[in-house]
């Protein structure tokens, strides 16, 4: 007979799906739920966590960098006419003097409307690279005494630049590359026809501006493109990087290495635990411990975190710690039912239990959050000592207790929220006894409610403060919602 391991799990947060990342502001949801995680793997290490982003992500963030560096504004301010004249017909001498000589006839010509449409980031040929696309839709004009309205013209381009992973000793770093004007993608039209000679000039002046807006868009938009960029993934890196409070300490992520998958940004993470004066207490590298990573099915982005690293942010917000309980006091129903079943193993023991009785509850280690068939629960080992009155010293008997409850997970607006429901005792050991042995079973029903009704609403109001996912709001969301379902396949729900 073999002896099967328990599969171990982790979580998945992420947004429902959508297609605009222009709403990306709006009060939209995440989902937690269980995924399969773990198996050993050879040669295989898995990050902490891995925070995966789709093209819509990426699409919303550089938009607004760009919104941010005044994108727009730079296309406004294109020197059309002086880069005509600098560098005619492309450098060919002939065309150049006839750019020379229509040149007399323009008074100015400038862009009079510019827009960025709608970024489009695809990937690329081998699923290694994004290819980033930034439609330009600009109208330029031109004044000539040949004609006393503005001559206006359409113009249609587009920046287009390559998003990598560079390595280096350093580790992975996300770059964007290879910015210039997308090759095909120039065209221009006259607005409105006027007569035979002006439509010629503005034939001319299109011909001379298709060498020369390719040029503007690789020396005037790719630096700003790409200084928007930067901006990005430093946001990126700082959101992750914001602490999470766990009660008296902090869960902090930080980067490790980046990589692209297909049209996927993966953040891969480490992370560390830090007491409240900032010591930190445990490191959580890369594992052998595997990582399943499943695709984003329309969602915006999701974060995978490790099994082992939920544990201990479990642990941190609920620590060991020993309760003492007046039951008579507290708990009065309790105390008569405590003592009813202990007149079934001793009736001289269950007499002397005085109105100041004692139930000491002492947390052994720290829960555990276990998740199997789409249900979350979280195991704990108890000690469970029962005495007489508060004046003496000796206990009547001391109960181990392996005791399960079952995980809630909810929020409040962007809040992650666990709350545990029902404490039941999987098993119970008779560790000591000074009134004889007996089967502890015999005390199982009366210790699960005493551990319900004592240990269970001093843990929930540890609990209560839930665990503030910052990272959410950092990308655009407002409210939260998280489920659980039994074939570990994520759903959401819109608020």
């Amino acid at each position: 007979m073999t002896h099967q391991q328990p599969q171990r799990r982790g979580f998945r947060c992420l947004p429902p799906a959508t297609t605009d990342p222009r709403k990306m502001a709006g009060p939209w949801t995440f989902a937690l739920c269980g995924l399969l995680a773990a198996t050993l793997v050879r040669a295989t290490l898995s990050p902490a966590a891995v925070l995966s982003l789709s093209p819509e992500v990426i699409e919303g963030k550089l938009t607004q960098k760009l919104e941010d560096h005044d994108a727009v504004d730079i296309l406004w301010r294109l020197p059309l006419l002086s880069t005509m004249r600098e560098k005619p017909a492309g450098g060919n001498p002939i065309l150049g003097s006839l750019v020379t000589f229509l040149m007399k006839y323009i008074i100015w010509l400038k862009v009079t409307s510019a827009n960025i449409l709608q970024l489009q980031i695809q990937p690329s040929a081998d699923g290694q690279e994004l290819v980033v696309k930034v439609p330009l839709d600009m109208v330029a004009g031109f004044n000539t005494p040949l004609v006393k309205s503005i001559v206006e013209m359409h113009m249609e381009t587009e920046a287009q630049a390559i998003i990598r992973v560079e390595t280096s000793e350093r580790g992975g770093t996300l770059v964007l590359r290879n910015c210039s004007n997308s090759p095909g993608s120039l065209r221009l039209s006259l607005l409105r026809r006027f007569s035979f000679l002006v439509n010629s000039l503005a034939d001319k002046v299109m011909s001379f501006l298709l060498p020369t807006l390719p040029t503007l868009v690789k020396s005037q938009l790719c630096p700003v493109i790409e200084a928007a960029f930067e901006d990005m993934r430093e946001d990126l890196l700082r959101l992750v990087r914001v602490p999470v409070s766990l009660s008296s300490g902090h869960l902090q992520f930080d980067l490790l290495s980046p990589a692209i998958k297909h049209d996927v940004i993966q953040l891969h993470l480490q992370a560390k635990l830090s007491d409240s004066q900032g010591k930190v207490t445990k490191w959580f590298n890369e594992s052998a411990v595997s990582l399943t990573m499943p695709t984003l099915e329309g969602e915006p982005f999701s974060l995978t975190i490790r099994q082992d690293v939920v544990n201990a942010a479990v642990a941190a917000l609920v620590p060991p710690e020993e309760l003492m309980v007046l039951l008579d006091y507290v708990l009065p129903e309790l105390a008569l039912r405590l003592k009813s079943s202990m007149k079934v193993i001793s009736e001289t023991a269950a007499d002397q239990l005085g109105p100041t009785q004692i139930v000491k509850i002492v947390t052994q280690e720290t829960p555990e959050l276990l998740l199997d068939q789409g249900r979350a629960k979280v195991v704990q080992l108890i000690v469970l000592e029962v005495f007489a009155t508060s004046e003496v010293r000796r206990p009547f008997f001391t109960l181990g207790i392996e005791a399960s409850s079952e995980a809630w997970f909810y929020t409040k607006g962007d809040r992650l929220m666990l709350n545990l429901n029902q404490i039941s005792t999987d098993r119970i050991h008779l560790m000591n006894s000074g009134i004889g042995l007996f089967n502890p079973e015999l005390l199982k029903d009366i210790t699960a409610e005493m551990l319900t009704s004592a240990m269970l609403p001093n843990e929930n109001g540890k609990l209560s403060s839930g665990i503030s996912m910052s990272m959410v709001k950092a990308l655009g969301f407002e409210a939260a919602s998280c489920s659980l379902t039994n074939s570990s396949v994520c759903g959401s729900s819109g608020s």
